[in-house]
């Protein structure tokens, strides 16, 4: 297998399974506490594991950790912490207002968006098996991310689904988001890059619930350890799609398999919280293990 492709499923797995472990911790908290505050402290606890990575390896390595003096640089680094803080403030104030199984795919197409544009527009190499296998994947995205136990569309009126401009909206800007990420950390170091981002969108997290007049303070042992863990699977989701986004040109495989973030959600959800998958989710299962494994053998 090429070393890029190697890395790129790496990368996308890593993403995968960090979003989706997350996903299925924050059903233990944003009942609790709301999603903006879970949001927020989660980011404290992923900046700390970020903190513990980067200097692990720098220590391994003996170096010091790299401060970049480019007032540019940080501007972006404020500008993708912002933007990201926006795409999960868009998506769960959507949620929050509309049916989650009619705007829950529509919010996972944004992998299937920067594959398109990565693909047809920046000139990333392709082949017939490729498009096909990502194809496969971006079906079972969909699929995985519809429960038609709460959908019905004789009650959808799609020009006024409550909800949708604001999920249509952080859709948008993800895909911006991976898109211009993917360039601003190629060749770069990216852990650090990472890592400044994250602290970023974590200070912007905060901002926005004081703005909103949240109080801060969350209560509760078994709340403080379940956000914990969430905060530590997002930061090994970004540091997974940093590697891959830094050190390949494969962006659309990286972000169409760390799009399958509902997968292992589901898995652990049926696992330990005696959830069934519907037919169509583990439909969607099975097309993107199938996917990925033609990815392989490309």
């Amino acid at each position: 297998m090429p070393h890029d492709l190697s890395i790129a499923l790496i990368a996308g797995f890593g993403g995968m399974l960090g979003w989706g472990f997350a996903d299925f911790f924050a059903k233990k908290t944003i009942d609790e506490i709301g999603d903006i505050l879970t949001l927020a402290w989660a980011g404290v606890f992923g900046t700390a594991v970020f903190l513990l990575a980067v200097a692990y390896e720098r220590l391994a390595e003996g170096r010091s950790i790299s401060v970049p003096h480019d007032p540019l640089t940080w501007a972006g680094f404020a500008f993708f912490g912002a933007l990201q803080a926006a795409v999960y403030l868009f998506v769960y104030n959507g949620f929050g207002k509309g049916q989650v199984a009619v705007l829950n795919p529509i919010f996972a197409s944004f992998s299937g968006i920067v594959a398109v544009i990565s693909i047809g527009f920046l000139g990333e190499a392709s082949s017939v098996l490729k498009v096909i296998s990502l194809c496969v994947i971006f079906a079972g995205i969909i699929l995985t991310s519809i429960d038609p136990a709460t959908l019905s569309f004789r009650r959808i009126s799609f020009t006024r689904v409550p909800g949708m401009a604001e999920v249509v909206a952080g859709t948008v800007l993800a895909a911006v988001w991976t898109l211009l990420w993917d360039t601003f950390v190629s060749g770069q170091d990216w852990l650090a890059y990472a890592l400044y981002m994250f602290i970023c969108m974590t200070v912007a997290v905060f901002v926005y619930a004081k703005a909103k007049g949240l109080p801060i303070r969350i209560g509760g042992r078994g709340v403080w350890a379940f956000v914990a863990l969430i905060g530590a699977c997002e930061t090994l989701a970004y540091l997974a799609i940093s590697l891959g986004y830094a050190t390949t040109s494969l962006t659309s495989i990286v972000a169409l398999i760390s799009g399958a973030f509902s997968v292992p959600t589901i898995i652990l959800s049926r696992l330990f919280l005696k959830e069934r998958p519907n037919v169509l989710q583990s439909a969607g299962a099975i097309l993107i293990i199938a996917g990925i494994i033609a990815l392989a053998l490309v």
